[in-house]
C-alpha cells in the first residue's frame, strides 16, 4: 500500500525553484483528508508526464486551503466537506468561480489507543457530551460520558479548526459546525493526532480512515451507533451500503475556472477524473461509481460551475444522494 508521508513541500519547492522555472506547475493546497488521493495522483501523472509537469501538494486544511484558492494563489483545492458561504462569498468577490468535483467518500474514523478495552461502541449522544462547548474544562474524564467507564482522565485528539473533518465532525455530533470544545489536542496534520492516541492510553481522536488503515497496528476504531441503533465500524463495504451514519461523507477537488484554460491544469484534472476512483481505493478511500467521474467531467467540459450544496457542511448525503445531485447539476 502506498505510504501516506506528509511532505515538506514547500521547502523542497523553495529550494529547486531556479529547476523548476521551465517547468509547468499545478498548485494544490487544502485537506489532509484528501491530501492521500491528490498525491496519488500527482504521482502517477508527473510519471505519465515524465516530469515535465510538477504538481504540488499543500496541507493547510480545507479551510485553510479555500483561503488560498479564493485568493487566485493555488489552481485546485482539496475539501473534505463542501465549499461554505462565507469562502463561496470570499470567491465571488475575487471573481474566482470554480468547478466542484467529487473524488471519493471517506469513513471519518473515531480512534482509541489499543489497550483501550471499555469503550465498545460510542453513540452521538455519548460523543456530543465529550465534544460539545459546554464540556470544556468540565467533561475530563471517562466516567462523566458513561458511568461504567473507568474514573480515568481523557485525552481528545482532534484536527484543526481550519479543518473540514472538524467542520463535519462537529455538525454531526454537536449540532453544529465548528461547535466543540476548545482544551483538546488540535492539529492539522492527522499524523500527529495518529501519534497521540497511540501513545496515551486514555486518547480518543477522529480523522479521515486512510489514517487509521495507515496505522490500524497502533489504533482501533470505533463503531459508531447508526440511527437504526446498529453499532457500524467503518469500512469501505459500510460506506457504499450508507449503514456507517453519520460520519461518512463526500470530499472533493475545486478548481479554478480561469486555471483550467492552463493546458497542464486541464490535463492534471482530467488525469484526476479517469484515474482518480483507482487510486482513492489504493489509499483506502471509497470510490464513486465511475459514472460519477466521467458526469464531473461533463461538467468541466460543459463549463457547469458552482456547487451543488448551499454552503453548508450538510451531515448524511448518502453515495446515491450526491450522484443525484450531481445529476440534476
Amino acid at each position: 500500500m502506498r505510504r501516506i508521508s506528509h511532505l515538506a513541500v514547500a521547502a523542497s519547492l523553495a529550494a529547486a525553484a531556479p529547476a523548476l522555472a521551465q517547468q509547468q506547475v499545478v498548485k494544490v493546497d487544502g485537506s489532509s483528508t484528501v491530501y492521500p488521493i491528490t498525491e496519488a495522483v500527482a504521482e502517477e501523472f508527473q510519471k505519465a508526464k515524465k516530469q515535465s509537469i510538477k504538481v504540488t501538494v499543500g496541507i493547510s486544511g480545507t479551510g485553510g486551503g479555500f483561503k488560498k484558492f479564493c485568493r487566485g494563489e493555488t489552481d485546485i483545492s482539496d475539501a473534505s466537506r463542501p465549499i461554505l458561504k462565507a469562502e463561496m462569498a470570499d470567491c465571488a468577490k475575487a471573481g474566482i468561480e470554480y468547478y466542484e468535483l467529487p473524488v471519493a467518500f471517506d469513513a471519518l474514523t473515531v480512534v482509541i489507543n489499543p489497550k483501550n478495552n471499555f469503550i465498545k461502541q460510542l453513540t452521538v449522544a455519548e460523543m456530543k457530551k465529550m465534544w460539545e462547548p459546554a464540556a470544556q474544562g468540565r467533561v475530563t474524564r471517562w466516567n462523566q460520558v458513561n458511568p461504567q467507564w473507568p474514573d480515568q482522565p481523557m485525552k481528545l485528539f482532534g484536527p484543526g479548526a481550519d479543518s473540514g473533518s472538524f467542520d463535519y465532525f462537529t455538525e454531526a455530533v454537536v449540532g453544529k459546525s465548528k461547535s466543540s470544545r476548545g482544551d483538546f489536542t488540535a492539529s492539522e496534520d492527522d499524523n500527529v493526532l495518529v501519534q497521540g492516541v497511540a501513545r496515551d492510553v486514555n486518547g480518543l481522536g477522529y480523522f479521515g480512515f486512510a489514517y487509521y488503515v495507515e496505522n490500524k497496528d497502533k489504533l482501533k476504531a470505533v463503531p459508531i451507533v447508526n440511527d437504526k441503533g446498529q453499532a457500524v465500524a467503518p469500512s469501505m463495504e459500510a460506506v457504499e451500503k450508507g449503514t456507517y451514519a453519520p460520519l461518512s461523507r463526500p470530499i472533493f477537488i475545486y478548481v479554478n475556472a480561469k486555471s483550467l484554460g492552463k493546458p497542464e491544469v486541464k490535463e492534471f484534472v482530467e488525469y484526476y477524473m479517469q484515474n482518480g476512483g483507482t487510486l482513492a481505493r489504493e489509499v483506502k478511500y471509497v470510490p464513486l461509481p465511475e459514472s460519477a467521474y466521467r458526469t464531473a467531467l461533463e461538467h468541466v467540459q460543459k463549463g457547469k460551475r458552482g456547487t451543488v450544496f448551499g454552503g453548508m457542511a450538510e451531515v448524511g448525503v448518502t453515495i446515491e444522494e450526491l450522484l443525484r445531485r450531481e445529476a440534476k447539476h
